[in-house]
């Protein structure tokens, strides 16, 4: 295979890219990255050699095709996408561009081309939320109620890929995925945002929504989920992958403090974000059935692990704190990093 990864040089996109190097060592993979404040060539350090980085717009389709003619590109991986859920109630507009009109570009390039395979990373955002002692689960089936500009953006999205594959007969398929978290992810979500200011003994700003929860799934095990479905997945269908964990965004608070030894003094409440979801959970009864995945990095033992890492890999995100999009609102007040559930 030959594999075009855009948003390779963030967080799960890189970790992909490790992964499949990893396990596939003997296809072509390519990179596709802006490079915008989230991406970082250092998340795939040591795979230079290995890995051609071509620094691009999603929304540019000459220098899109360009790399899929040149690295003769069959299969697309795309995670590329703005997800700073409080930036984009600052700048939607940002959001719906590379969102939804990159995913679009993205598309009529791999139609062109006849691209053998096109996977789409979606969100489980874009089902809206779920209350807090709701005995449910979003399925595949569930409509679209986003609430957020984010959660709408990538909404939109995952119907261009839907709108290619009915009209076009795109051999596309999508996953929507629970909060992933795992090394290299960049210091403005919960889990690293915690990490890094707990280290340096700063404030954990939490949203005063504490009891909102999440699901966790470490993002290797989002690899490994993404690799069955391009192996195994039926074209045009989507996939839930999550972990069936969900932890509180004060739950996650304690277990880094004290994974570092911190005080839970550092603790601090800050007013909520407008459109703040309370909580998210995915059925994952169709992968598991179909393509006999399953989550295998329990979530107590991999938050140790990342927590870890990030300890010990302060050269790592001591540069990116300062890159970090400082987002002054209303509900934030000037100078403080609100962080809650992503």
């Amino acid at each position: 295979m030959h594999l075009l990864v855009t948003g390779g040089c963030g967080f799960i996109g890189s970790n992909f890219v490790r992964y499949w190097v990893e396990e596939h060592p003997e296809d072509q993979v390519v990179v596709l990255d802006a490079l915008t404040y989230a991406g970082n060539r250092e998340n795939l350090a040591g795979l230079e050699e290995r890995v051609p980085v071509v620094v691009a717009d999603v929304c540019d389709a000459e220098a899109v095709g360009e790399a899929v003619r040149r690295y003769q590109v069959d299969t697309v991986v795309h995670f590329a996408a703005e997800s700073h859920n409080s930036l984009a109630v600052l700048d939607p507009g940002r959001f719906f561009r590379t969102n939804v009109l990159g995913t679009q570009t993205l598309l009529e390039v791999a139609r062109r081309a006849e691209i053998a395979r096109f996977h789409h990373i979606s969100t489980c955002e874009v089902y809206g939320d779920l209350g807090l002692d709701e005995d449910r689960a979003f399925t595949e089936e569930d409509p679209y109620r986003p609430r957020t500009p984010y959660n709408a953006s990538k909404a939109g999205a995952d119907h261009a890929v839907r709108a290619y594959v009915e009209t076009y007969g795109l051999p596309a398929t999508i996953t929507n995925c629970a909060n992933n978290y795992g090394p290299y992810q960049f210091p403005e979500k919960v889990i690293p945002l915690f990490a890094t200011r707990a280290l340096r003994d700063e404030p954990l700003p939490l949203y005063a929504s504490t009891a909102n929860r999440r699901e966790w799934l470490h993002v290797r095990d989002h690899c490994r989920a993404i690799e069955a479905v391009l192996a195994k997945g039926r074209l045009g269908e989507t996939y839930h992958v999550g972990s069936g964990v969900e932890a509180s965004i004060e739950e996650i608070a304690d277990a880094v403090l004290g994974a570092l030894g911190k005080p839970a003094t550092l603790k601090t409440v800050v007013p909520d974000r407008p459109g703040h979801d309370r909580r998210y959970l995915l059925d994952t009864t169709k992968i598991r059935r179909e393509l006999g995945w399953a989550p295998s990095i329990g979530f107590a033992e991999g938050l140790a692990e990342t927590v870890r890492w990030y300890a010990e890999h302060v050269e790592w995100w001591e540069p990116l704190v300062a890159r970090a999009p400082v987002v002054e609102t209303a509900w934030a007040p000037a100078g403080s990093s609100a962080a809650g559930p992503a």
